[in-house]
């Protein structure tokens, strides 16, 4: 078999310039972890590729197919995006071709449904395809249940500071002022801080929203992304979550790319425009130029810190006995299960964090306005 053509991907990417291009390639940091949807659910996605996989393996035609999952949609805009990709591909275009003109597809997707197509795998592409969303959104769940509980009692803990600071010490404030004696030095600090958190509230919360929007405009941007996965990594505990997660899609998208024949150098400079996180996508372009010019994969991706020495290992045993396919499989399933068990201590690291927090602020608040009139009896 021939390998993946990307003329036309190339051709497409060109025609619209640097800024075009940046935007195509360097796009968004990944809209997995950032949750910033393409228009359709992730379990919707699922639905529809489990049951394209099942109808096409049981040998129904395409038309057919498409027929039945237009017919299952409960909402309009689903049942006319689904007919608008069966009619392009009655009129002739390839499945891949009509899942990137709906729009509403990621690049991951479609150039997987092509790698399926071009290899004569597609019932196996699609089934990867179910098993990636099915991982994806078992990965969210687990991290939006590990982060619910510490997010209710942070959002809570933060409206009883507020509160506190902003009704509650300013009537104490105004006790102290008739006592006319001096104020422990925790009390005033308390006190000064609750006057300028009321006069500058305005400017910090316009300061918040304009950080806010600029982060929002800049997210596709190559220096904001650069910068914000370098600040994501360095994050403890969560940093090293997120990179196996991206870690382990890598592994994933190596296996499938290997499995269908592809060559390693189209398979890196196709995964470079599936895998949006800047850590691994930055690195393959020159990972490319060193197997290029006679370098193994394992000593190419040596130079990176992003991948695990453990990872490089078991590539360079995977080369030498020619079954890259099946150690990216594993190391894909390893990096998996590790981002499991992380996201199920995430949440008993966060929570006894955020309540001593919480106990510590508020505790030092109350200390703060009781120690004058605990003071003050001992002077009577």
């Amino acid at each position: 078999m021939s390998g993946i053509d990307l003329k036309n991907i190339k051709k497409k990417t060109h025609k619209s310039g640097p800024a075009q291009e940046d935007n195509n390639i360097l796009a968004f940091l990944n809209k997995d972890i950032q949750l910033f949807g393409s228009g359709l659910s992730d379990k919707l996605k699922e639905e529809f590729y489990h049951q394209l996989s099942m109808l096409l393996a049981s040998g129904v035609d395409v038309r057919t197919t498409f027929d039945i999952i237009v017919d299952e949609q409960q909402k309009a805009k689903h049942k006319e995006l689904f007919a608008q990709v069966r009619d392009m591909v009655i009129k002739g275009d390839t499945l891949s071709q009509a899942l990137r003109k709906a729009g509403k597809f990621t690049e991951y997707e479609y150039y997987s449904v092509q790698i399926g197509e071009e290899s004569g795998r597609l019932v196996e592409v699609l089934d990867e395809l179910v098993s990636y969303f099915s991982r994806k959104i078992k990965q969210k769940r687990q991290i939006v249940g590990a982060l619910t509980y510490p997010a209710i009692v942070f959002c809570t803990s933060m409206g009883a500071v507020f509160f506190m600071i902003n009704f509650v010490v300013p009537m104490f404030s105004d006790v102290f002022k008739r006592f006319g004696s001096d104020l422990p030095a925790i009390t005033s600090f308390i006190i000064s801080f609750s006057n300028a958190s009321k006069k500058y509230f305005p400017y910090i919360a316009l300061i918040v929203i304009g950080i806010a929007s600029l982060c929002y405009w800049q997210r596709q941007q190559l220096w904001f992304r650069k910068y914000t996965t370098t600040l994501v990594l360095k994050t403890p505990f969560f940093g090293e979550m997120v990179r196996k997660i991206y870690l382990a899609r890598f592994c994933y998208m190596m296996n499938l790319l290997i499995g269908a024949k592809v060559p390693i150098l189209q398979s890196l400079e196709l995964i470079q425009k599936m895998v949006k996180f800047y850590p691994i996508e930055s690195t393959l372009m020159t990972i490319s130029d060193d197997i290029l010019h006679g370098k193994s994969l394992h000593v190419a991706m040596a130079k990176y810190p992003v991948f695990e020495k453990k990872m490089i290992s078991l590539i360079k045993v995977g080369e030498e006995v020619n079954r890259l396919e099946q150690f990216f499989e594993k190391l894909a399933k390893q990096y998996t299960d590790e981002v499991e068990h992380k996201s199920s201590l995430l949440s008993s690291v966060v929570e006894p964090l955020l309540i001593i927090f919480l106990g510590a602020v508020v505790g030092l608040i109350l200390v703060a306005m009781y120690l004058p009139m605990f003071q003050l009896g001992k002077s009577f």
